[in-house]
């Protein structure tokens, strides 16, 4: 990493561990997502929205299907659809903790943006949903603004969505315009695909009927799952469990009761609910809970009481 780049890293860095000090994984901005991590941490299954991600300190890897993904300080990731993704941290200590920055793609913004030319994709070209790259030192200072953003809370309903135009532009301008410009191509299988997850994750409690999904991003219901299982790895079906899942984490991180989590997020029987979360985090929700609050807090000093 060049001295540019370092520059703009250790600016965000103080930002970055005050803020996961102040309010952990999630922050007050919507889609505003801060990680310190101390130590290396087992998997964590969870899917992935669209996402732009910054890694200030330490290594993490993540699991695509069979596809892995390594990604280190200075360098940046971004993923134009919904993805299940397995990921650990694999390099961070007391002393350098893992640090970094994510922040949600809003879809309707970077068609918006892109304007009467939305794209230059065509049919031939592969379909890339995932992809690393060096820091763009241009989204620096953005970055920053964002999170200082959280010292003003009066400020963010009139700040971030500027903030949020600026970011998604500056990536319309670099290296991973490629794969936001897939998602303008309205008749492409990767704007399908993403509007299908769009659906699944905004009624992930509801039943899903593979052919009505398939009627409504006006696909065939096997073209949807052959294309749906080659972008995702996945299938609709699995997605939605995989959601459901990652929603009933969300909220019994924030203390809610497992069996009003389980019932809220679609499941009418609680030993499936717990069958399922073992299955994907390798622990019930109560052992994967403490687990998780665990990696997240801060080693105590030594200090005679």
């Amino acid at each position: 990493m060049s001295d540019e780049p370092q520059a703009a890293i250790r600016r965000l860095a103080p930002l970055i561990e005050r803020q996961a000090a102040r309010y952990g994984l999630y922050t007050p901005i919507e889609g505003l997502m801060v990680s310190r991590f101390f130590s290396p941490s087992e998997p964590i299954a969870t899917v992935q929205r669209p996402v732009y991600s910054v890694i200030v300190q330490g290594m993490k890897e993540a699991m695509l299907g069979d596809r892995l993904i390594r990604y280190r300080a200075g360098e940046s990731l971004i993923a134009g659809v919904d993805l299940p993704v397995t990921s650990r941290i694999v390099e961070a200590t007391s002393q350098t903790p893992y640090l970094s920055v994510s922040f949600e793609l809003d879809h309707a913004t970077v068609l918006e943006l892109l304007g009467e030319h939305p794209t230059e994709h065509s049919p031939g070209q592969p379909v890339v949903p995932f992809e690393i790259s060096e820091f763009d030192t241009r989204l620096a200072d953005p970055l920053a603004r964002l999170l200082e953003l959280l010292d003003h809370p009066n400020d963010i309903p009139v700040l971030m969505p500027l903030i949020r135009r600026e970011i998604i532009w500056r990536l319309l301008q670099g290296p991973f315009a490629p794969v936001l410009r897939q998602l303008a191509w309205p008749d492409g299988n990767v704007a399908r695909i993403a509007r299908a997850t769009n659906w699944i994750r905004d009624n992930f409690a509801k039943p899903l009927r593979v052919a009505e999904l398939a009627d409504f991003v006006s696909m065939s219901a096997p073209s949807l799952h052959r294309h749906f299982k080659t972008i995702t790895t996945v299938s609709p079906l699995q997605f939605q469990k995989q959601v459901r899942l990652h929603m009933a984490r969300r909220r019994l991180l924030a203390s809610e009761g497992i069996g009003l989590v389980a019932y809220d997020v679609g499941y009418e029987s609680l030993s499936q609910f717990n069958r399922d979360y073992r299955k994907l985090y390798g622990l019930s929700p109560s052992q994967d809970v403490i687990r998780v609050r665990q990696d997240l807090q801060a080693p105590q000093p030594q200090v005679a009481r």
